[in-house]
């Protein structure tokens, strides 16, 4: 079975519209689902429209705004047992996709990733190839970040060099090709496998928003669990509506987890390295993170 994790806030139409094109891919292929919606304190009847036009939907109606990771989290936990072996795990904990309340899911999308993922079992971690609004192409997948991405964005005299293979994009052709090995998908549209989430837990709670996927692939990879992106699947994904929201905010939270996952997966030198391309305004002191 595949367990969908939608994480929402104030966006009722966006999420209206995420849930009818999954319902309709999923009906269509016949997979056995469960989809969980997690509000987190909506104020703009997101609950009530999600009972009344989606009553087969799991949902989560939170008090307050508990954010992206802790919510899927929230959801992740009844479906999972991170730490249990395989026999020990639920009928249901096969597969999860976390899904982003913005995107819209295209015919035969949950059967390309859970087909992808079906044949090759060291897959722990999958995406699908993005689409912007107009039906450009959304890079969905990058490398994993280094210094050379860092200094690309931080120092203006680099910016030429950005949205190039150097900044961690994969050339836009290989999405019209065959399935390829990335460092992370965006993380609009994971395709997880339940067994790799056991093994390496859930998302970092520490990281509150931005940068959750990156860590989640990198623990994954030092658990010798492959990363693909599956371009059979497509997915549109509009962007930025929960976090445009409050974008201050999110820039602060954005540095603020970056920050955190250089302290837990970077080397001290290449940790010092990295501090000193972080904007001044958002460095902050160690918060104790480990790898």
């Amino acid at each position: 079975m595949l367990a969908v994790v939608i994480v929402s806030w104030n966006v009722r139409d966006l999420l209206r519209a995420c849930l009818a094109s999954l319902i309709a891919d999923l009906d269509a292929s016949g997979i056995p689902r469960r989809i969980l919606v997690v509000d987190s304190a909506s104020t703009d009847s997101t609950p009530a429209m999600v009972r009344a036009e989606f009553p087969s939907v799991e949902l989560i109606a939170c008090d307050e705004n508990i954010g992206y990771v802790k919510g899927n989290n929230l959801a992740l936990r009844s479906v999972y047992q991170p730490g249990a072996s395989s026999d020990q795990a639920s009928p249901d904990a096969q597969f999860a996709w976390l899904l982003n309340p913005d995107t819209v899911v295209h015919p035969g999308a949950a059967r390309a990733l859970l087909g992808f993922m079906r044949a090759h079992p060291r897959c722990g971690l999958c995406g699908p190839k993005l689409l912007n609004p107009d039906g450009s192409l959304q890079h969905g997948a990058f490398a994993l970040p280094g210094l050379v991405q860092l200094a690309l964005e931080t120092q203006p005299v680099l910016w030429r060099f950005r949205n190039t293979r150097l900044d961690g994009r994969y050339n836009a052709a290989q999405y019209d090709g065959p399935p390829f090995r990335v460092g992370h998908p965006l993380g609009a549209a994971m395709f997880a496998r339940g067994e790799t989430i056991r093994q390496v837990g859930l998302l970092d709670e520490g990281l509150e928003m931005y940068a959750e996927e990156v860590d989640w692939a990198m623990r994954m990879h030092k658990a010798s669990w492959e990363i693909w992106c599956v371009p059979q699947a497509v997915v549109t994904h509009y962007g930025g509506a929960s976090s445009g929201q409050v974008s201050e905010r999110a820039e602060q939270l954005k540095w603020r987890s970056r920050q955190r996952y250089y302290r837990k997966h970077y080397t001290p030198l290449k940790r010092w390295l990295a501090m000193q391309l972080v904007p001044a305004q958002y460095r902050q002191a160690g918060d104790g993170a480990t790898g």
